[in-house]
């Protein structure tokens, strides 16, 4: 029967026909897969573009917290570079190690790890150590990344001309960069710098530590008369 099939004129046409059929299928499913390739080509992804010069040496984290450094774009896949960054959590840790252009895509070959209290810090934040005792950091329940409240105890002259000793609440929600041996390193601006290093030398400073939710009330300045009602 089968050698009657390649003999035949009916069976030559008979072949031809799913011989047909064979590479119709074969090129429909071919056509299908392309269309799919290359409709996944051009599935857009949403990765991190920069809004302006970011400089080298520029912390992740200042990046991702700091509004107008970057921009969240959808790309064409085919056009996307190389290890582009689709999240800013990627940049948790790193530094840039290069100039990044407006516009520019960023990627995983522009950052590096970043370590020490310096990569913490952005263009207009200062980190300041100040050397405490165990009480007046929280019998060490304080720690890198805690928010603390800064008290500073001192003398100050009363309207009649006696001397007095007050407590006030100097600064609220200040983030703790490091500590090792009673020297607590705090993130300040230059100002808030000096006016610690001040402190530190005329005075005596207490940290408060903070709850994550901590709320900010109006800084009071407490006195004997608050203390004990004289």
């Amino acid at each position: 029967m089968s050698s009657k099939l390649f003999t035949t004129r009916q069976g030559t046409v008979l072949l031809g026909v799913i011989a047909a059929v064979i590479a119709a299928i074969a090129l429909i499913v071919y056509l299908d897969h392309y269309r799919s390739s290359v409709n996944g080509s051009n599935e857009p992804i949403r990765v991190l573009v920069a809004s302006k010069l970011i400089q080298k040496g520029t912390t992740g984290e200042y990046i991702r917290t700091t509004s107008g450094l970057y921009t969240v774009a959808d790309i064409p896949k085919n056009k996307v570079e190389t290890g582009a960054i689709t999240s800013p959590a990627a940049l948790a840790g790193k530094v840039a190690l290069t100039d990044i252009s407006h516009g520019q895509e960023l990627t995983a070959a522009d950052f590096g790890a970043g370590s020490g209290v310096a990569n913490q810090l952005g263009p207009n934040d200062r980190a300041v150590v100040v050397p405490l005792g165990a009480p007046q950091e929280v019998a060490s329940q304080i720690v890198a990344g805690s928010q603390v409240d800064v008290w500073v105890t001192s003398n100050a002259q009363a309207d009649n001309g006696v001397s007095r000793s007050v407590a006030k609440l100097l600064f609220q929600n200040m983030k703790v960069l490091a500590i090792s041996g009673g020297n607590v390193t705090l993130e300040a601006t230059p100002t808030q710098s000096g006016q610690l290093i001040y402190a530190s030398t005329n005075d005596e400073i207490w940290l408060a530590l903070r709850p994550t939710n901590g709320t900010t009330p109006k800084a009071p300045v407490i006195s004997a008369s608050q203390v004990t009602g004289g």
